[in-house]
């Protein structure tokens, strides 16, 4: 196979099962490979997108899905995938990368992107920029929820059972539980200072993901207080979205909420849990840290356009301290009904 030529080409409707197929079975794919993804970025966020697919001797031998981003406030860039952690090039043979990676270069100088990004959970000797700023937190499951209790420190254990005593109530579901996701998610995130994307885009999420995807809330005298969506795929469950309310950190049902999906994901089978990525040493790692989490690095491949430099988009950076303080004190429903409009142009 290695003598036969390699074809780059774009996925079609009728291509879809045949590249699934390839995310299942292959051991470096994420969630986020799944081209179902595709018409959610498509229909709730209108990016144009690019899924390519290399073909060696008949056998589909890799895949890297792209979308564009392009506005006038944060200009236009080419990534795999914007929004999530993971994606990028996915794919055994150095060979079968290269040629996937020079599609994708051409497709960004054609289109006027100023840089290609490919969000890689492993490093790889290519000849592209690298930017290691974020880590994934992970943590190996045990078979049952009772081991993971076990395995917690006493503080742990005694911030969960004072969320236990609140007299709180843990749901799970999935589109009834998703105005009181977003309730808590915009809210919290709104007091971050970061916009978030509308909530048609995660309704689009549950649809496209009917047996992967479930929300998970925790109420306090029938307001929701915390609420997580969770993915699942292959022996990992992961909580790419979640948040909790301020005013009632004090019940610890952040805590419970994730006690619960915890739990959840040990009984369910799954042997890895991920907490999604975060800065090294900030207070969200510390948070996911305390769980037995662990960090895994991240690699984020850059090819950038003839006097371009490396992106810098992150809360960190100070040319948007400014707009983060404003945003923060911007009304709530102003900035759910604005908030989208900026987010879905967001990397």
């Amino acid at each position: 196979m290695a003598s036969q030529s390699i074809r780059v080409s774009s996925l079609e409707e009728l291509d879809q099962d045949r590249w699934d197929a390839y995310v299942l079975a292959s051991p470096l794919s994420s969630i986020y490979h799944l081209s179902a993804w595709r018409r959610v970025l498509e229909t709730s966020l209108g990016h144009p997108t690019y899924y390519l697919y290399a073909e060696q001797g008949g056998e589909l031998v890799g895949i890297l899905p792209l979308v564009h981003l392009r506005s006038l406030l944060f200009g236009s860039r080419l990534i795999s995938l914007p929004g999530f952690t993971y994606a990028g090039v996915c794919a055994h043979d150095p060979n079968v990368q290269a040629a996937l990676i020079r599609e994708g270069i051409e497709i960004a100088r054609s289109s006027g992107a100023s840089h290609l990004e490919l969000r890689q959970s492993q490093g790889y000797p290519w000849a592209l920029a690298v930017k290691q700023h974020r880590l994934s937190m992970f943590l190996e499951l045990p078979d049952s929820g009772e081991k993971l209790w076990q395995r917690f420190s006493a503080k742990l254990r005694n911030q969960i059972r004072k969320a236990e005593r609140q007299d709180l109530l843990v749901c799970q579901g999935r589109e009834d539980e998703l105005d009181s996701f977003y309730q808590v998610f915009s809210r919290n995130m709104r007091d971050l200072g970061t916009p978030v994307q509308g909530k048609e885009f995660f309704r689009a999420t549950l649809a496209a993901f009917p047996h992967q995807a479930r929300i998970w809330t925790v109420y306090h005298d029938s307001e929701p207080i915390a609420s997580g969506l969770v993915l699942g795929f292959k022996d990992t469950l992961e909580i790419p979205w979640a948040s909790s309310w301020r005013k009632y950190n004090s019940l610890c049902a952040n805590m419970l909420l994730y006690w619960k999906i915890l739990s959840f994901a040990c009984d369910a089978g799954y042997r890895l849990f991920d907490f999604g990525r975060c800065a090294p040493g900030s207070g969200t790692y510390r948070f996911k840290e305390q769980w037995g989490a662990k960090p895994h690095p991240l690699y984020w491949y850059y090819w950038l356009r003839e006097g371009e430099s490396l992106p810098a988009f992150h809360p960190e950076n100070p040319k948007y301290r400014l707009a983060i303080k404003v945003w923060k004190r911007m009304p709530l429903a102003l900035s759910r009904l604005i908030g989208p409009l900026l987010a879905r142009d967001m990397p």
